[in-house]
């Protein structure tokens, strides 16, 4: 394993234990050269699905990509690390789950609002802004207004 502070390749393992969930080996490494410690995750590689985008082209999915637009929308909230590796693990179970071999880039950003609907509001209409492609004021009032009035309905 290299390691990310100075690139050398020999580093050794100085703790190893299971994730909570139990689908990965989290490692705690040190780098021989020098001394910074590191945190690695191990985990069984899935046969995953394809990706149809918007213009119709296909790619393989990437949860490093959902990880980034999460990390993005959740900057400068009070959402832990922990909290976002939870969701991108959600999100991958859900999408595997369906047991379909192309999933549209529509549905993955529906389950990603979702699930950060109910992480973190600011976060979420951050995303939704993006991922939407807010235009205007008037589309982030209009968000907001529903996400209100779904907050009045659970009351």
């Amino acid at each position: 394993m290299k390691c990310p502070f100075c690139e050398n390749s020999d580093t050794r393992v100085i703790d190893s234990r299971p994730t909570e969930e139990g689908h990965a080996i989290r490692r705690r490494r040190e780098c021989d050269n020098c001394g910074r410690r590191f945190t690695t995750y191990e985990k069984v590689e899935e046969i995953l699905f394809m990706v149809v985008k918007k213009d119709g082209s296909r790619e393989a999915f990437d949860r490093n990509k959902i990880r980034n637009g999460i990390i993005k929308a959740c900057e400068k909230r009070p959402v832990t690390t922990e909290d976002i590796e939870k969701i991108v693990n959600d999100i991958e179970r859900d999408l595997n789950n369906r047991m379909e071999k192309e999933i549209e880039s529509k549905m993955i950003g529906q389950v990603i609002m979702e699930n950060l609907k109910d992480l973190d509001e600011v976060a979420y209409v951050r995303f939704a802004s993006v991922y939407r492609q807010f235009n205007d004021v008037n589309t982030f009032i209009a968000e907001i207004e529903k996400l209100l009035n779904n907050g009045k309905d659970k009351n």
